[in-house]
Parts: C-alpha cells; sequence; structure tokens
C-alpha cells in the first residue's frame, strides 16, 4: 500500500486482525474512553494511517460522552456543518434511518464540500436492523497507487467543485430547514499529510472536473469512482451493538447498505481537518459559502 512516512512514535502493541488485503483491522482487547495511555493512542493512530479503517467490539460501556472524549483524542472536535449536534454534546451527530431507502447509500468521504473536512470520524452503533445494514469502506490511496500511470497521470492534474447542494443532498434535506450552501474546488488527488501518500478525492459531493464539460466530467469520475471501489480497495462490516468504527476520512471513501427494512441509528463524532494540499502544492479554494433556505430563490 506503499511506503508510510509516519512519525517514530512510542507505542504499545495492539491485538490486532487485518480483514483485507488493502484496508481494515479489528482490534481486540482495547477499551475505549477518553483515559487511554498515551502509548496506546499512539498505537491506534498508526493503526489508523496504516489500515485507513478500525473496528472495536464489545464497546458497550461508551455513552456519547466517552465517545466524544476517545475521539477528542485524536484532535479538536467538529461539528457537522449543517445538521445540528445532538444536544448537550460538543459535536456528537446522531443519524437515524427508518429503512434501508433512506440510508446514505453513495460512496463518499464526509463533508468534502468544506475547506477542511474532516480527518476522521467514529461511529458507534445503537440501534440495529434484524438483517442488513452494513457499512462499507474503501481505501482512496490504494486506489490511486494501482491506477494505471496514464489514470495517476490526469488525475494528479484535475480539480473538482465539491457542493453539499446536490439533488442525492436535497432529497434527504428537511424541507424547511436553514442551512449553508458550501462549494469547494478540491484536487482529485491531495497529498495525505501525515503518510505522504496520495489519495483520490472524490465520492458523491464531487459534482464536476473543473474545466471539462458535465459529459467528460462524468466519465471520468465514473472512471476513477470504479477505480476507488473495486472490491479488492474495500471491507464490508457486519454491525453489532457495541461496535465502534474508526477511519481516516482522508484516506477512505464509504457507503452505507441500504438493504434493511427497520430502524437503524448510529452516533457520529468528527475530527477537525486540515486544508488538502495538491500535488503540485496548491490548497483548496472556498467559492461558496452562505446561508441558504429552500425555495427562497424559486422563479
Amino acid at each position: 500500500m506503499g511506503v508510510l512516512k509516519v512519525a517514530a512514535a512510542q507505542t504499545t502493541p495492539l491485538k490486532l486482525r487485518q480483514l483485507t488485503g488493502r484496508i481494515g483491522a479489528e482490534i481486540a482487547d482495547v477499551r475505549l474512553d477518553g483515559d487511554l495511555a498515551e502509548a496506546t493512542v499512539a498505537a491506534i493512530r498508526q493503526a489508523l494511517l496504516e489500515y485507513k479503517v478500525l473496528f472495536f467490539r464489545g464497546q458497550h460501556h461508551l455513552d456519547l460522552a466517552s465517545q466524544e472524549s476517545f475521539t477528542k483524542l485524536f484532535g479538536p472536535l467538529v461539528p457537522h456543518p449543517t445538521v445540528p449536534k445532538i444536544e448537550g454534546t460538543e459535536s456528537a451527530l446522531h443519524i437515524a434511518y427508518t429503512d434501508g431507502t433512506t440510508a446514505s447509500n453513495q460512496w463518499h468521504s464526509d463533508d468534502t464540500f468544506m475547506e477542511a473536512y474532516p480527518m476522521a470520524g467514529v461511529l458507534r452503533a445503537i440501534v440495529l436492523p434484524s438483517r442488513g445494514g452494513d457499512t462499507m469502506w474503501a481505501n482512496t490511496a490504494s486506489a490511486y497507487e494501482h491506477l494505471p500511470q496514464v489514470l495517476r497521470d490526469a488525475a494528479d492534474k484535475l480539480w473538482a467543485l465539491h457542493t453539499n447542494m446536490s439533488e442525492y443532498n436535497a432529497a434527504r434535506r428537511h424541507p424547511t430547514a436553514v442551512s449553508m450552501a458550501y462549494e469547494t474546488e478540491q484536487p482529485v488527488v491531495r497529498v495525505h499529510p501525515e503518510t505522504g501518500e496520495r489519495t483520490l478525492l472524490l465520492g458523491f459531493h464531487a459534482q464536476r472536473l473543473l474545466g471539462l464539460s458535465r459529459q467528460d466530467s462524468a466519465r471520468l469520475i465514473g472512471v476513477f469512482q470504479d477505480h476507488i471501489t473495486l472490491p479488492e480497495n474495500t471491507v464490508r462490516w457486519h454491525w453489532e451493538l457495541g461496535d465502534v468504527a474508526m477511519w481516516d476520512n482522508r484516506a477512505t471513501q464509504h457507503y452505507g447498505v441500504g438493504d434493511f427494512g427497520e430502524r437503524r441509528e448510529l452516533h457520529r463524532v468528527s475530527v477537525a481537518g486540515d486544508i488538502p494540499v495538491s500535488v503540485d502544492g496548491r490548497h483548496s479554494v472556498v467559492r461558496r459559502k452562505e446561508s441558504w433556505r429552500p425555495n427562497t430563490h424559486a422563479n
């Protein structure tokens, strides 16, 4: 999966089981909370950078406060930019689906319409359907690494417009809610600030490639997305109550499988991120960030 440029740190050995050849590991015998030893935190961070998504079973003791305190060990917390946080928390997001038709069943990295989108997410299962409701993650660093050279060369030069105002998002937005409209130009390839890896930055928030027609843009995005979501680059997690998943949002996309007919609820806490940097050293550019109310601009 490429050479990781990770600074040496004093770590505690983890009981870790790699789940696939390119992404995902399950960690056992770690009780998550805000009082973990520094060496254990360093080991989890190092594993996260290597395996991109980590899974912890049996974390039944966690509540919102302890989930936030654990997540805060990896950096400042950041609330969702448009969805209200859970009352009484610093940043926690309640993700509730009545059935699979409302699930986030599109590949995405969280909130990439923001200039500095979250670096990591910590997700905890609260209510699960009796069948279905898995989540999949894809490794966008291995996807880039295994692209044909001609596609890597093209991706290195491309930029995409990311927005939260897509048709997909609009279908899930409360019709009377006051929100914020975001548009940000992001590099299609960003350099990971901790590992030095190049990762593909796309997903459903990426609406089009700059400088191309919509038709050519859609075709090229489809080509890159197909490589990201190849089975070789993915892992699928079957949730059980007490499970926690933690992923590097700078090097993954994820997908909520919408194959369930009962309620599914999760709590997500996110770690604040940094502004992406392209292969040639340029930073993301905010194009739009303003208050928006549905139907107020209708003709």
